[in-house]
C-alpha cells in the first residue's frame, strides 16, 4: 500500500494559506464583496429597503405567473457547444440603432427609482455612459428629461413615454426629451389600463410613501433608508413636476386606452429621431409597425406586471425575428437575470435585450456601485458562455444558435 511522506509541518507554508484580509466595516461593501450571481445581489438589497419598495421591484400582476413563466424559459435554454475555436479574443460589441455599445444590453425604464436608492436615476445612467451602453428615461422617473442631461451629460439617453389623452402635455414631454438630447422614442403600449399588482395594493404602496403605524417598524427595521429619503428632495414624478394629483388621480390621464397605430404615426410627425415601441407580444403587431416605419420594438410583458398571463416574449422571438427582424431592430426584456438569459435572447435573434430588475436590485443594493457589480456579473456571465460555446463575437451567438428544451 502506497503511503504519503511525512514531514514537519512548514510555518511559511501554513501562513501562507491564510487569507489576512482584514473584515470591512462598511456593511454594504461586506455584503456585496459575497455576491456572484444577480440573485444573490436580490438577497442583499432585500435587507436594505423597506418590504414595500423591494415588493414593487419583485413583483408582478396578479399570481406572478406572466415572469415566472419568462424565467422558467430562460431556464430551458440549452446552448450548442462548439469546441476546438480559439476563444482567446471575445468581442461582446455589437450596434443598436446603427451605434457601437460594448454589450447587447440595455437599461430599461423604470419608474420610482429614487424610492430604491437615493440616488436614482442619474446612478444608473452614470453606469451607462462609463460603460458605453444605453440608458432609457421612464416618464415615471424621479429624475426629469433636464436634470438627467445635467448629472450625466455623456450618456446615451433614450426617452420612455407614455402617451397621455391630452396631446399637449405628451408634447411638452417630448420636447423636455429632445431639447436635452435624448436620441430615441421608446412609446410604451402594453398600458392601456394598469395591470392589477396585489403585492403593492397589500403594502398600500405610494410614492411618496405614506406614515402609516406599519411605517413606524419599517423606519425602524431601515434607519438609513429613512434618512436618505427624508435628507433628499421629496419623491416626485419629475416630468410632471407641479402637478399635484396622486399617482391614481394621474393614471387615468397618463395612460390613454385609446392608443392606436395612428398615435404611433403622429409620433412621427413630432418627433425626429427614432421611434422604438415597447410591450409588442405577437407577431401581427411587430408587421404592422414594421409597415409604419418605426425603428425598433420591444417584445415585452412588462416583466409580468400588465397582462399575468400573457406570451412569453422568448417564445415569440424567432418568428418575430423572422418576419421582421431584416426591417428593424427587436429588442426583448422580461425575465433577464445572468449572462447566459443575454446570451439565449441573442442567439434566438434579439439585437439586445433590456433589464430592469436586475439593475434595481443593484440600485437598492448599493446605488451606482450595485449597479457596476450587476453589470460586471453579466458581462462575466456572458463572456464565460461566449468561450464555453465557441462564440466569439454576437453575430457569432446569432449563428450559432440555440433550443429551448420542451417542458417533462
Amino acid at each position: 500500500m502506497i503511503k504519503s511522506k511525512r514531514q514537519l509541518p512548514n510555518p511559511k507554508y501554513f501562513f501562507s494559506l491564510i487569507d489576512w484580509k482584514l473584515p470591512s466595516l462598511n456593511r454594504s461593501k461586506s455584503l456585496m464583496a459575497k455576491t456572484f450571481t444577480v440573485a444573490d445581489i436580490a438577497k442583499v438589497a432585500k435587507k436594505k429597503v423597506p418590504k414595500v419598495v423591494f415588493d414593487y421591484v419583485e413583483g408582478a400582476a396578479l399570481e406572478e405567473d406572466g415572469i415566472a413563466r419568462s424565467r422558467a424559459t430562460f431556464a430551458r435554454a440549452e446552448f450548442y457547444p462548439q469546441i476546438l475555436r480559439d476563444v482567446s479574443n471575445i468581442d461582446t460589441t455589437t450596434k443598436i440603432l446603427g451605434k457601437k455599445v460594448d454589450l447587447p444590453i440595455i437599461f430599461a425604464p423604470t419608474g420610482y427609482t429614487r424610492l430604491m436608492h437615493h440616488t436614482g436615476e442619474p446612478a444608473v445612467a452614470q453606469v451607462a455612459a462609463d460603460r458605453n451602453m444605453v440608458y432609457c428615461l421612464s416618464t415615471m422617473g424621479t429624475t426629469s428629461p433636464i436634470e438627467l442631461a445635467k448629472a450625466v451629460p455623456d450618456s446615451r439617453r433614450w426617452f420612455q413615454l407614455y402617451l397621455m389623452k391630452n396631446r399637449v402635455d405628451s408634447l411638452n414631454i417630448i420636447n423636455q426629451a429632445r431639447e436635452n438630447g435624448f436620441e430615441t422614442l421608446v412609446v410604451t403600449a402594453d398600458t392601456p389600463v394598469l395591470g392589477i399588482r396585489i403585492r403593492d395594493a397589500r403594502n398600500g404602496m405610494t410614492v411618496p410613501p405614506r406614515i402609516r403605524l406599519s411605517t413606524v417598524l419599517a423606519i425602524a427595521m431601515k434607519p438609513r433608508w429613512w434618512a436618505n429619503l427624508l435628507t433628499t428632495p421629496p419623491l416626485e414624478f419629475a416630468a410632471f413636476r407641479g402637478w399635484s394629483q396622486t399617482l391614481s388621480e394621474l393614471a387615468p390621464l397618463i395612460f390613454d386606452s385609446s392608443l392606436s397605430y395612428k398615435d404611433i404615426q403622429w409620433l412621427q410627425t413630432v418627433w425626429e429621431g427614432p421611434i422604438v415601441v415597447k410591450g409588442v407580444q405577437c407577431k401581427e403587431d411587430a408587421v404592422k409597425l414594421a409597415k409604419i416605419g418605426v425603428q425598433g420594438i420591444v417584445l415585452s410583458n412588462h416583466g409580468g406586471r400588465q397582462l399575468n398571463r400573457g406570451t412569453v416574449p422568448l417564445e415569440i422571438l424567432p418568428e418575430v425575428v423572422a418576419a421582421v427582424g431584416k426591417k428593424m431592430d427587436v429588442y426583448i426584456d422580461g425575465g433577464v437575470m445572468s449572462g447566459q438569459d443575454v446570451y439565449a435572447a441573442i442567439a434566438m435573434g434579439a439585437t439586445a435585450v433590456m433589464i430592469g430588475r436586475a439593475y434595481l436590485y443593484g440600485v437598492m443594493a448599493d446605488g451606482q456601485r450595485g449597479v457596476e457589480k450587476v453589470i460586471d456579473i453579466l458581462k462575466t456571465e456572458l463572456i464565460n458562455s461566449m468561450g464555453l460555446t465557441g462564440t466569439r463575437t454576437v453575430a457569432e451567438i446569432k449563428e450559432a444558435g440555440i433550443r429551448i428544451r420542451p417542458i417533462g
